[in-house]
C-alpha cells in the first residue's frame, strides 16, 4: 500500500489516445492494401476498356445501344424511345423502348400513332403503379391493350427492349 501512495507506479495511457492510435494504424493498413489491390486490378480494367473502344471503332456505330431490328426481315418495327415525366411524382421520368411485331408489312404511320399514344399514356402513370414485378406486368398489359386498340389487330406482339425509371 505504501507504493500506491508514493506514486512509484507508471502512469496509464489514456484510452482516447490508444483508440486514436489504433484507428490511425488501421487506416494506414487499409489504404495501403487498397492501393496495392488497385494497382493489381487497374491494368486489367484499362485493357478491357481499350478493347471495348477498339471494337466500337471497328463496328463504326454511333449508337452504342441495342442493335436496331431490320423491319423488312421479320415484320418487326422498333419505335423511338418514349421518354416522359410520370404523373406523380412529377420529378421522376420514365424511358421505354418497345418494338412492335406486325402481322404482315410494318406500317410506319401506325407505329408513329402508337408511339404518341404510349407517350400520352405514360404521362398519366404514377410511380406507385409501377412498383414491383406486378406493377411492371400491369404496365405491359396496359401497353399491349393500347397497342391492340390503336392497331386494330395488325400488331400481334409488343416487345419491351428497355425500361428505366429515374
Amino acid at each position: 500500500m505504501d507504493n500506491a501512495q508514493t506514486g512509484d507506479e507508471k502512469p496509464k495511457k489514456s484510452p482516447l489516445v490508444m483508440t486514436i492510435a489504433s484507428v490511425a494504424i488501421l487506416t494506414l493498413v487499409g489504404a495501403g492494401g487498397g492501393w496495392f489491390l488497385g494497382g493489381m486490378i487497374a491494368p486489367k480494367i484499362g485493357k478491357v476498356v481499350e478493347e471495348h473502344a477498339a471494337a466500337e471503332a471497328k463496328e463504326g456505330e454511333k449508337d452504342a445501344g441495342l442493335p436496331k431490328i431490320d423491319p423488312k426481315a421479320n415484320g418487326i418495327l422498333q419505335l423511338d424511345p418514349v421518354t416522359a415525366n410520370l404523373a406523380y411524382p412529377s420529378t421522376n421520368w420514365i424511358r421505354l423502348e418497345v418494338a412492335l411485331m406486325f402481322n404482315g408489312e410494318p406500317d410506319v404511320k401506325m407505329a408513329e400513332d402508337i408511339h404518341q399514344d404510349l407517350m400520352a399514356y405514360l404521362r398519366t402513370v404514377s410511380l406507385q403503379q409501377l412498383e414491383g414485378p406486378r406493377g411492371f406486368q400491369y404496365l405491359r398489359d396496359d401497353v399491349q391493350e393500347r397497342v391492340d386498340l390503336r392497331s386494330e389487330g395488325r400488331v400481334s406482339k409488343v416487345m419491351f427492349r428497355t425500361f428505366v425509371i429515374e
